[in-house]
């Protein structure tokens, strides 16, 4: 009887043991391929819908069952399309270079004569903040102007915290996240989001919440206030939402100006369940595994039926659908680009495929 229990006991932790190697072999056997759709294009980019308006699309944001609001950073606009890239009426003025895009669900952050919450929220390269909300016709109200600081807003986030929502700006030209609460005045982040492994020189770039962690891209800053390009310049780390340090996701390696940032399901191929980092420098997707200890580590690079890596002009925003009409399914990566030096302007789509059905 006591061999027998011995047995079983093995046998058991055997299994357990060999459960989440068979999975990780599983997941790295996994021949699924991506394939790039595009949908919607400034400049007559073959089977997509033509808006010239859409110059150098930048942030990305769909609401619940809304459609796709995409920040026309060349044109002061934000363009709306749904998940097939048809384009929809309405084109909301935003001055000032639109960047990142939030989409706020709750109350808070009001704006127009009514102070009405506004539903969807805009950072600027001109170092401001704006609101807009269906009452406020097709125009986003200036809300926070940070412009006498020299601010200049590369990205845009939105978390809930105890005290409600609030909103955290990536200031390229100071070196900072900016906090604002929900009725738009600036907040001291108890951790500042400061990360003093980071040479002097970088600069938070994009910015995305996932979960309950705020996740910051780190680009080198040029002469002219604009990021440098080139292999291996670059950061990630993750914050939580009073912007104490979390973890260092990645360093140099594969990154070259990163900013679009996104969870994957599970079901997105063979990096199902990792956080894909896109690089603006080289336009490559690459993917990162949190391990159980919070490490996260290198992955792999989203590559096409030819094993060749995919690389998108110009890459921005990286965003999955929310499974509605408007905004596609949940397993479909939708992304924005400002190819030929951001002067025009891609919305489009990325999808894991079995490699022989995206030859």
């Amino acid at each position: 009887m006591g061999r027998r229990m011995v047995l079983v006991i093995a046998l058991v932790s055997a299994v357990c043991l060999l459960a989440p190697q068979a999975a990780a072999a599983h997941k790295e056997s996994d021949d699924s391929a991506y394939a790039v759709t595009p949908l919607v294009s400034s400049n007559g980019v073959p089977n997509t819908v033509v808006d010239p308006n859409l110059l150098n699309g930048w942030g990305l944001v769909a609401g619940p069952a809304t459609p796709w609001w995409v920040a026309d950073n060349h044109a002061d606009l934000s363009t709306l399309y749904n998940a097939a890239g048809t384009k929809l009426g309405l084109e909301v003025t935003v001055a000032g270079g639109p960047t990142g895009i939030v989409f706020n669900g709750a109350p808070g952050f009001p704006v127009g004569p009514s102070n009405v919450s506004a539903r969807f929220i805009f950072s600027t390269e001109g170092g401001t903040i704006a609101g807009w909300t269906p009452s406020a016709g097709n125009v986003a109200q200036v809300k926070v102007d940070s412009s006498a600081a020299g601010a200049i807003y590369k990205g845009l986030a939105i978390a809930t915290t105890e005290t409600g929502s609030q909103l955290y700006a990536t200031d390229f030209a100071n070196a900072r996240v900016d906090v604002f609460n929900d009725t738009w005045a600036p907040v001291t982040a108890d951790g500042g989001f400061v990360d003093r492994k980071i040479p002097d020189g970088y600069a938070p770039f994009g910015i995305q919440t996932i979960g309950d962690r705020i996740f910051v891209t780190y680009a080198k800053q040029g002469p002219s206030g604009d990021e440098l390009h080139g292999k291996g310049l670059g950061f990630v780390d993750a914050y939580d939402t009073a912007g104490h340090l979390l973890a260092r996701v990645a360093r140099h390696g594969a990154l070259d100006a990163p900013w679009g940032l996104a969870m994957a399901p599970d079901n997105f191929g063979r990096f199902g369940g990792d956080l894909l980092v896109g690089n603006f420098g080289d336009g490559r997707i690459h993917a990162y595994e949190e391990r159980p200890n919070g490490h996260f580590v290198f992955r792999g690079t989203l590559r096409d039926s030819e094993e060749m890596p995919i690389a998108i002009d110009g890459l921005w925003a990286l965003e999955f659908g929310h499974g509605a009409v408007n905004n596609g399914p949940t397993d479909t990566l939708f992304f924005t680009a400002g190819p030929n030096g951001e002067q025009d302007g891609l919305f489009g789509s990325i999808r894991a495929v079995e490699s022989e059905e995206s030859d």
